[in-house]
């Protein structure tokens, strides 16, 4: 018996995932989407031009620019596509009806998921690369239960400033210790938070330090 498998009929193959990725010059850790390493399969990037100032925004000038980015990715031959920015969020219902396979831009996805893990008086803290617009792409991405979330802005620790603005190397150990501290302080503050969300795709390589430092689930 043959089996035809016409959606690998592109001039390469195996690429499973497809990737939406902004151009920004910065170090990507090892577990970072941006980073194919973090991958034991096969990725397909597509480097997206925009200004992240209105990806943040979810600006719509955008949406023609990342409509055909993505676009060009199941056209390759992609089973799916993710984003390497939790902004997206902002653009996943255009996305979604532009294309004919799944799309999942954001971590912001799993709140719902999230929600329905923990017990109804329990808090979700979203640790946020872009605090300003957070609560925008929260609610790009269906998520309205704004009681339930602390909102919380990373741009606020300096260690973060390499991979927001790009501008001095990463120190990853000094990050990952300032982001853990942090998530305790949120933590001690606010007790009713049953799990901390992070929205940023550079944040994954420190979701275990948060989560040991924190005693919460961890989710990026």
């Amino acid at each position: 018996m043959t089996i035809t498998q016409n959606h690998n009929r592109h001039p390469f193959a195996g690429y499973t995932i497809g990737i939406l990725a902004p151009n920004l010059n910065y170090e990507k850790t090892l577990g970072n989407v941006a980073n194919a390493e973090t991958f034991d399969f096969p990725v397909l990037y597509e480097v997206v031009d925009i200004d992240l100032e209105l990806l943040f925004q979810g600006d719509e000038s955008l949406n023609e620019t990342i409509i055909d980015a993505a676009q060009k990715l199941e056209a390759s031959g992609v089973r799916a596509i993710i984003g390497a920015c939790g902004f997206f969020a902002n653009f996943q219902n255009v996305l979604k009806e532009s294309v004919n396979i799944p799309v999942f831009t954001s971590s912001l996805l799993q709140v719902p998921l999230i929600e329905n893990s923990l017990a109804p008086n329990q808090k979700i803290a979203v640790f946020a690369a872009n605090g300003e617009n957070i609560q925008h792409a929260l609610a790009a991405a269906g998520n309205t239960n704004t009681d339930r979330y602390v909102l919380v802005d990373v741009n606020q620790l300096e260690e973060f400033a390499p991979i927001r603005y790009g501008k001095k190397p990463l120190d990853n150990e000094a990050l990952e210790r300032a982001l853990s501290d942090l998530a305790k302080e949120t933590v001690d503050s606010d007790p009713s938070i049953g799990a901390i969300l992070l929205e940023c795709s550079d944040l994954p390589p420190y979701a275990k330090a948060v989560q040991e430092k924190t005693a919460r689930m961890s989710i990026s």
